[in-house]
């Protein structure tokens, strides 16, 4: 018989508004799979990446698990044999006396449970993780997701259409190693939507764009093509821009809420406030997160060199290694503006992603190698 208990709640010592809450979560985290049978590991999306970090002796007494939504202190998780909520707390994560932020789970991670217990006992290694420095003057790194093999950034055929925003979202992608697939949404409420397409495709050509009406299933359904079986695809984008939308039109369900557009500016209002995984009936799955109203960037150097490569490439024509691109001599970047070549607007959104990794890179802990599957 398969193990859908959560943690035990303790009624007597909690107090009536925290019991409250507890189950409200619940709730919400269990609903949407009570009445499907659990998946594989496989359809989960267990691949070699992850069982050669799990020995034979872990297994005998541990269970995989992956991290369907994150709450404050309690996860949802689910494996081959075990779904429920669980705290969150990891047994000294990352060793003695880490502090390391990457050290607590994010959606879409996978634990080792005890089986007996279910309680969290050991994060496994990411094979890619989305992250970004919290709002704010705060220094404190944000996990926004874990273990993704495409990202779907999603902007809207209206004012909320915004280049700089844009790559920003392909700057991260390229720096974690995940492709990026450029949703244009709300096509039907727009006079030209092919002016949006091909402004994007002027940032980078081979960029892959879908262009759907998120509400009607038939110019949505070709999208489950690129999240198959044991797949996770994350979805981004402002608010409003109908992510919540859409995954409710892959899953052919309601379940999410959504609002509607407003008329003076296009734009919807924010819905999702949980980062959660929703999956699709040909396996794959769909993580929601989100909206996100201010968005910095750090430690993505890679990724701004592939997302501004034709600029990397000028700098590297510049006749002194630490050319500042303004006015030194021979300063290839600078040849490139006067004769027309490189687009001024461009330029100053390459310095100013530059300026801003810099800045927000400084003080974070030291960065860990890039693992992919």
């Amino acid at each position: 018989m398969r193990d859908r208990d959560p943690v035990p709640i303790d009624d007597g010592a909690a107090e009536p508004a925290a019991r409250g809450r507890f189950h409200t979560i619940l709730r919400k985290a269990l609903s949407h799979f009570m009445d499907a049978p659990l998946p594989s590991l496989t359809d989960l999306g267990w691949s070699p990446f992850f069982s050669s970090q799990v020995t034979e002796e872990e297994l005998r007494t541990t269970l995989p698990v992956r991290v369907m939504a994150v709450y404050r202190g309690l996860v949802s998780v689910m494996g081959a044999t075990f779904e429920g909520l669980i705290s969150s707390r990891l047994p000294e994560p990352g060793g003695p006396g880490s502090r390391d932020p990457e050290d607590r789970p994010a959606v879409g991670d996978w634990l080792l449970v005890g089986r007996e217990d279910h309680e969290a006992l050991r994060l496994l290694q990411r094979a890619s993780l989305f992250k970004r420095p919290a709002p704010g003057n705060d220094r404190r790194v944000q996990l926004m997701a874990a273990n993704v093999d495409t990202l779907f950034i999603v902007t809207s055929c209206n004012q909320d259409f915004n280049i700089p925003r844009l790559e920003r979202y392909l700057v991260l992608a390229r720096e974690v190693g995940v492709r990026p697939v450029l949703i244009l949404t709300k096509i039907d409420l727009a006079e030209d939507p092919g002016s949006f397409r091909q402004a994007a495709l002027e940032l980078q050509p081979d960029l892959e764009i879908e262009m759907i009406n998120a509400k009607d299933p038939q110019s949505a359904a070709h999208l489950a093509e690129r999240c198959a079986l044991g797949e996770t695809v994350a979805l981004m984008g402002s608010s409003g821009v109908g992510k919540s939308t859409l995954v409710n039109t892959l899953r052919g369900s309601d379940r999410i809420v959504t609002q509607a557009v407003r008329e003076q500016d296009g734009k919807g209002r924010h819905t999702t406030t949980v980062r959660e995984m929703h999956r699709l009936e040909g396996g794959g799955w769909l993580m929601d997160t989100p909206g996100m109203r201010e968005f910095k960037l750090a430690e993505v150097a890679t990724g701004l060199a592939e997302v501004f490569d034709d600029i990397a490439l000028l700098a590297q024509e510049c006749r002194f290694s630490n050319c500042g691109h303004q006015q030194e001599p021979g300063c290839a970047i600078q040849a490139a503006v006067k004769t027309g070549t490189l687009d001024t607007e461009r330029l100053e959104r390459w310095r100013k992603l530059s300026a801003e990794d810099l800045s927000n890179s400084a003080g974070l802990p030291e960065r860990r190698g890039r693992e992919r599957k």
